[in-house]
């Protein structure tokens, strides 16, 4: 039997990127023409339920950033989102009813009706 360190694998205390979403944002990052940015997920106050998620393209590192690779995207969580985000999936879905990140978060005890926030 072996050990594994399960600190830094992603859906233990970290993000998961999804495939489509991963091709989304590498698609999104290859329009915007720069090499030195990453998709950033961050939980910040407000919104309906008292949190709500930001996800944006950031060219900064942090003190205490967690880092992710999912297919070539590099996914950064800073030191105050990460215990907000332990487990979360993020996709991307893109149907007649709805286009656009969703974000399937197990730290979620509610949330409001429009889905832009949490608690």
């Amino acid at each position: 039997m072996t050990v594994q360190d399960t600190s830094t694998a992603p859906g233990a205390t970290g993000v998961v990127l999804s495939e489509p979403a991963a091709s989304k944002v590498k698609a999104l990052l290859d329009q915007e023409g720069r090499d030195d940015l990453r998709l950033r997920i961050a939980v910040q106050p407000g919104g309906c339920s008292g949190l709500r998620y930001q996800l944006f393209f950031d060219e900064r590192f942090l003190d205490g950033d967690q880092t992710y690779e999912f297919g070539g995207v590099e996914v950064i969580v800073d030191r105050m989102s990460g215990p907000y985000l332990g487990g979360a999936v993020i996709d991307f879905v893109d149907s007649i009813e709805k286009q656009g990140f969703t974000i399937d978060n197990p730290n979620a005890t509610g949330s409001c009706a429009c889905g832009d926030s949490f608690s």
